[in-house]
């Protein structure tokens, strides 16, 4: 008897393993799997995976951000960074996504979804509105965090947050409207596919605000209008943070395909990499040939600005036009960061005014100028070819009207906001404070507590 148990034994994994295989799909699915179902979920997976690493570039914003400045202000720079998420994913949560994707109200903003209303965990396109929510919430912290590294080293913290929270809320969001919620841009026929114009010029506009509002840093221009070079104090930490924003900058172009299913992600990812790797090399050999070395600081920013350029154009042109978009755009921000400093008289410590918002504007005006129709159409596009590849000038002229409207939109906005910030909590933080730096005026702690940090003043 116990020979035939163990027997038994021995068997029963293989006649139950086949009955499971085949019940356990019916007992998870009320219907079998489809083509179309497999393909919502494909779509749904890819766009959490995207999400997941445009929420990573956070940390290369705040690497970033920290190394490019002094010891003293760490804490403070990575407060802000992990600040911007946090508020900014309640804000967008409440009221951002309705303005910026609800019903669409004379072409201006959302009037629905509030509170992510639109979310239902009882059917597919419900589930779907929270996959797309997450996707676009860590868009709308990527916008907010480039204001910090513009405005680093003399702001206060509790004006900072006073910021943060409404261009997540409102400045925001209602350009994204415009643009991407069915707005008026986008029924002129403006593209801008994953954000130079929406995302990165809405922040460096805002940043060019916030900067020229709180003055230059103690020490960073002397009586005669001279600059002097206030360098940041870990550019291992910064060259770290460069290459989180490149790896995370594959979920954030390809990613706004928010379909597996398409494959022109392949396009997008290559269009990527190259002006990227375009604009790094651009910005190093401008800076080597204007002040005789090979700047590692303006070579990384270098790679940024192709990143930037790209974003609007990375669905609409070629692999060889990609290179060109990010060999300009690495000229470009090597020439704003000297002009913006030496020129506005503007100290923006991490060049975020050059790498968003200039080379934002540059990627933007490029769809006129490089788009293909066949690469526009591979990702669902319709936009025709740009100038260089005879198109006209039609989508250039309308793609110039989205970079006007929304500098404009932006500049006002963060002006009042930063100018009610000034008249009740306070901008900028006494002179002593910067001095001893914001990690112990502000947060009352040190980075590296036990080390001896010397400073330049």
């Amino acid at each position: 008897m116990f020979t035939g148990i163990g027997k038994l034994r021995r068997w029963l994994p293989g006649i139950l393993a086949p009955l499971l295989f085949l019940l356990v799909p019916k007992l998870l699915y009320a219907d079998e799997p489809t083509a179309a179902s497999n393909a919502k979920a494909i779509n749904t997976i890819w766009t959490l995976i995207a999400a997941f690493l445009v929420f990573f570039m956070q940390a290369g914003f705040a690497m970033v951000e920290t190394g490019l400045t002094r010891a003293k202000n760490s804490c403070n720079i990575l407060m802000k960074n992990l600040l911007d998420f946090c508020i900014g994913s309640i804000a967008f949560w409440a009221i951002g996504y309705g303005i910026m994707f609800g019903a669409d109200k004379m072409g201006l903003f959302g009037t629905s979804g509030f509170f992510l209303s639109g979310g239902n965990p009882s059917n597919g396109d419900g589930l779907w509105q929270y996959a797309y929510w997450l996707f676009q919430v860590v868009f709308a912290a990527t916008s907010a965090t480039i204001v910090s590294g513009a405005m680093a080293e003399r702001t206060k913290f509790n004006a900072y947050i006073f910021y943060t929270f409404f261009i997540s809320l409102f400045i925001y969001p209602v350009v994204g409207h415009w643009i991407w919620g069915g707005g008026w841009l986008s029924k002129l026929g403006m593209v801008d596919f994953a954000g130079s114009t929406v995302v990165h010029s809405v922040g460096g506009w805002a940043a060019l605000v916030g900067a020229y509002l709180l003055g230059p840093r103690l020490g960073k221009y002397n009586s005669d209008g001279s600059s002097n070079l206030i360098a940041g104090h870990n550019i291992p930490l910064a060259a770290l943070g460069v290459f989180i924003l490149w790896f995370g900058w594959f979920g954030f172009n390809p990613g706004s395909t928010t379909a597996g299913t398409n494959l022109s992600i392949a396009t997008i990812a290559v269009t990527t990499n190259l002006a990227a790797a375009a604009g790094a090399l651009s910005a190093m050999t401008v800076v080597w040939m204007l002040f005789g070395k090979p700047d590692v600081s303006m070579t990384l920013n270098g790679a940024l600005a192709g990143l930037v350029a790209i974003t609007a154009p990375c669905a609409s042109v070629s692999p060889g036009s990609a290179v060109i978009i990010g060999l300009i755009a690495g000229v470009l921000v090597v020439l704003s960061v000297t002009f913006i400093e030496r020129v506005l008289k503007i100290d923006d410590p991490v060049g975020a005014v050059s790498v968003h918002a200039v080379c934002g504007v540059f990627g933007t005006l490029s769809v006129g100028l490089f788009a293909q129709e066949s690469y526009g159409v591979a990702a669902g596009l319709s936009h025709g070819n740009g100038l260089f590849f005879g198109g006209g000038l039609k989508l250039l002229l309308t793609q110039a009207t989205g970079v006007g409207a929304v500098m404009l939109w932006t500049i006002a906005m963060s002006a009042i906001v930063f100018l009610i910030a000034k008249a009740t909590v306070g901008l900028r933080v006494e002179d002593e404070e910067q001095i001893k730096g914001l990690d112990i005026g502000e947060h009352g702690m040190e980075a590296y507590a036990g080390f001896e940090i010397f400073s330049n003043e």
